[in-house]
């Protein structure tokens, strides 16, 4: 992780569903202090471990609780995302207060083997029904992150292409250069 930000990622969302909150808060302390302000923290479903960590932002997965009752008690300085899957759901969320979307499933992956991929004809169709920022997730790999920076979206959400990685922080700096070249073009 620290590789990846060093190397441009500029958002960190700390995920681990199987985690009880303690456990969370407790690994989120140690990611905000390896990030240390680099990179913007994001808690993935935990509005509580996002409150109580000071964290920038927080996740919700598209079955999550409604974006107004996360700002209810995030306040409105922490961001909220919101996972969609769909152009319904996109608007909605953007209607009721999403700072960011994150849109998927763009191409298969290992990580949702039974969600199909929608490829890239959803991001633009995203891009024509909302406004919000619009991160792509799924299968994004540094040969298609070009593809996904067409469609007009602000960025692309990875695991696997950095995690799994023999050099992280190769593997970021390449994605990022590869996204910051599809959008100067």
């Amino acid at each position: 992780m620290n590789q990846a930000v060093e190397n441009g990622a500029g958002m960190v969302q700390l995920r681990e569903r199987d985690l009880s909150p303690s456990d969370l808060h407790d690994l989120g302390k140690r990611v905000k202090g390896a990030i240390r302000g680099r990179a913007t923290l994001i808690v993935n479903g935990s509005v509580d471990v996002a409150v109580a960590l000071n964290a920038d932002g927080l996740h919700l997965p598209e079955n999550g609780i409604p974006v107004r009752e996360a700002r209810r008690v995030v306040g409105p300085d922490r961001l909220i995302g919101r996972s969609v899957h769909s152009v319904a759901v996109a608007a909605q969320s953007e209607s009721d207060g999403a700072d960011f979307l994150i849109a998927g499933t763009i191409f298969s992956t290992a990580s949702h083997p039974n969600q199909p991929a929608q490829g890239v004809d959803f991001l633009y169709t995203l891009r024509r029904h909302v406004s919000l920022p619009v991160l792509a997730i799924g299968g994004v790999t540094a040969q298609n992150v070009g593809d996904i920076m067409a469609t007009g979206v602000s960025g692309a959400a990875v695991i696997t292409a950095i995690s799994e990685a023999q050099d992280p922080g190769l593997a970021a700096r390449e994605m990022f250069d590869k996204m910051l070249g599809a959008i100067t073009t």
